[in-house]
């Protein structure tokens, strides 16, 4: 498999070459999907150095099960799969050593307790709303709850279809439904209500 066009990751020959952890494969999965697991990534919450440690833990549990994977889901669901279990793990131990979330901390780099910059950013007044519209989306997606936000991420950045979608979170099409739901109405609410303030 050579690491231009598109790929399958599929059929026979791809589980054989995966079971056996063929070099040339696993070079072009990490190839591959190692962007699309960082934005991920990157867009559950994490910091750019666990964002790293994380995707790494990805690709560490493929080695280790790629024996094992019977390729009942596509190789692209599984490793979201495994980041999902990751990043649930990442937050779990987060709260459990008393820490918060990196985006509280960019948040009060940013902004003082009346909720204005610190310094605002440069350059045109047009620059400095799509600034602060972004900073507020953000702020309201941080909101979300961890598996709404994977659901939001995989559905509207990703444009993964839903039975993906529902294969890496492990619910139903009704439950990803009511996922999508919440998330998009919580975010709907978020932004309505700073507008007002």
């Amino acid at each position: 498999m050579s690491s231009s066009g598109s790929k399958s990751f599929s059929g026979e020959q791809f589980l054989k070459k995966l079971h056996q952890r063929d070099s040339e494969l696993l070079k072009d999965l990490i190839h591959h999907y190692t962007p699309v697991l960082t934005r991920a990534a990157f867009g559950m919450g994490l910091s750019s150095q666990d964002v790293e440690e994380v995707v790494q833990q990805v690709w560490s549990v493929l080695v280790d099960v790629a024996p094992r994977f019977e390729g009942r889901s596509h190789i692209r669901t599984f490793l979201f799969g495994i980041l999902y279990n990751k990043v649930f793990e990442w937050r779990r131990s987060l709260k459990k050593e008393g820490q918060s979330d990196p985006i509280e901390s960019v948040m009060e780099d940013r902004f003082d307790e009346q909720g204005t910059w610190k310094e605002p950013p440069c350059d045109p007044e047009e620059f400095l709303l799509k600034a602060e519209v972004m900073e507020l989306i953000e702020k309201c997606y941080e909101k979300l709850s961890g598996s709404q936000k994977m659901a939001f991420y995989l559905k509207e950045i990703e444009g993964a279809p839903s039975s993906e979608i529902c294969k890496i979170l492990e619910v139903s099409v009704t439950h990803l439904g009511v996922l999508m739901f919440r998330a998009r109405n919580k975010l709907r609410e978020c932004i309505e209500r700073a507008s007002k303030e």
